[in-house]
């Protein structure tokens, strides 16, 4: 079955070639479903978005981030003229590698990675796919290279990024597996379909989180419509969510009051039916507001020429609404990560990575799980048995690293 115009047999082809399928389902179907179906996946349900897993039945998790993800990216991609499937199972890739405790836990597993390569959610994302899922022994999932590509939000190898670019898309040890996708594609470019997938991830967790956090009454509009508590919230996007020296914080704080002259703004939250509908429909308008700027911008910027794919044209984002969509993590950065007591619960759930790491390194192979103690026993020095260890606690959710700690730490 075509994969649809626009997509080169490179693009299908597979690290590992592989026996016939049946017929009726394209390439990039197939890789849908074998992330839908991967234990990676299932495990984000109980990986921490932004509230901590368990702390209520209403915010969101990692997993109803990525398929939250993976709807907005669908449609955006479909309109542009990409394969949905294809941004579809990036966007469910797109947080497979994310440890548990979300971005706290990343932080904790770089310090532990330092002398081994080091960590980096989206460079384990990768491994994940391509090395420690099972579907094909020695080659993950075994996905197309296309699919694969569209998964690399940063598509260079850790240490060979732009300047004062911390983040990576692959480790040291997975450059044969980078280098097969990116054969053919320019050093550091993203595919559109991975432009896609990357602003889709920002709208779902900007306009969602915001979301989260007024349903959970640690954002209200009183303190939203407060022109002090606005300027501090400009002041931490400008620090925090974009580039050195792009913005200014007068810059931020005009379109944050532009943002919310918009009518779709509630007059408050109140938990009642109205203000849940109220609270539902900003969520639809942002979402539809932040998309149709893209599409439009990018449709017109190519001439309305299509279908648009891989490498044939560049997502284009008005600055306003990237502005603003920065704004809207900077609100829930300061509302909600913020808030009293959230560094001390971060503190204990560093300490909780760093003392399961020893307690597992300490107890090794029997520690692991059995699919991971091949790797330590193969292992020919500390760096790679330590990236043994750090593949395991990755792999934890918020959950079983309770549940493990409690095991090997506290036993007796």
């Amino acid at each position: 079955m075509s994969t649809g115009s626009g997509y080169a047999p490179a693009d299908t082809e597979r690290w590992v070639a592989e026996s016939p399928k049946r017929s009726g389902r394209g390439t990039f179907e197939r890789d849908r479903a074998r992330v839908l179906h991967s234990s990676a996946l299932r495990r984000l349900a109980a990986k921490t978005q932004v509230v901590a897993v368990g702390a209520g039945d209403f915010p969101r998790t990692r997993l109803t981030h990525s398929l939250e993800c993976a709807q907005i990216g669908r449609e955006l991609g479909a309109a542009l003229g990409c394969d949905p499937d294809l941004v579809d199972a990036a966007c469910l890739a797109h947080d497979l590698g994310h440890p548990p405790f979300g971005h706290n836990g990343e932080a904790a597993l770089a310090s532990l990675a330092a002398d081994c390569g080091g960590f980096e959610g989206n460079a384990q994302s990768l491994r994940l796919l391509t090395r420690l899922e099972t579907k094909v022994p020695g080659a993950g999932l075994n996905l197309a290279r296309a699919t694969l590509d569209a998964t690399l939000k940063y598509p260079w190898p850790a240490g060979e990024g732009p300047p004062g670019t911390a983040k990576f898309g692959a480790y040291a040890e997975d450059a044969d597996a980078f280098g097969w996708i990116r054969k053919g594609a320019a050093p550091g470019h993203a595919c559109l379909e991975a432009q896609v997938m990357d602003w889709a991830d920002d709208v779902a967790y900007s306009v969602h989180d915001l979301e989260d956090g007024l349903h959970a009454g640690l954002i209200t509009m009183d303190a939203l419509r407060d022109a002090g508590q606005r300027r501090a919230v400009a002041e931490l996007t400008a620090t925090d969510y974009c580039y050195p020296g792009s913005v200014t914080a007068a810059e931020l704080g005009e379109v944050f009051t532009g943002l919310l002259a918009l009518g779709c703004w509630p007059a408050g939250f109140d938990g009642g039916p109205r203000s849940l509908a109220a609270l539902k429909q900003l969520t639809s308008d942002l979402i539809g507001r932040f998309c149709q700027a893209a599409e439009a911008a990018t449709l017109a910027a190519t001439g309305g020429r299509g279908p648009l794919t891989r490498y044939g044209a560049d997502l284009v984002v008005p600055r306003v609404q990237r502005l603003e969509c920065a704004l809207l993590k900077g609100v829930t950065a300061f509302y909600v990560m913020s808030r009293a007591g959230a560094a001390a619960a971060q503190a204990a759930e560093r300490d909780l990575v760093a003392e399961l790491a020893a307690a597992i390194e300490a107890g090794a192979p029997g520690t692991l799980d059995p699919v991971l103690r091949p790797a330590w026993e193969a292992a020919g020095c500390d760096r790679a048995r330590r990236r043994a260890v750090i593949d395991q606690i990755a792999s934890l959710t918020d959950t079983s690293a309770n549940a493990w700690h409690r095991r090997l730490c506290r036993s007796g």
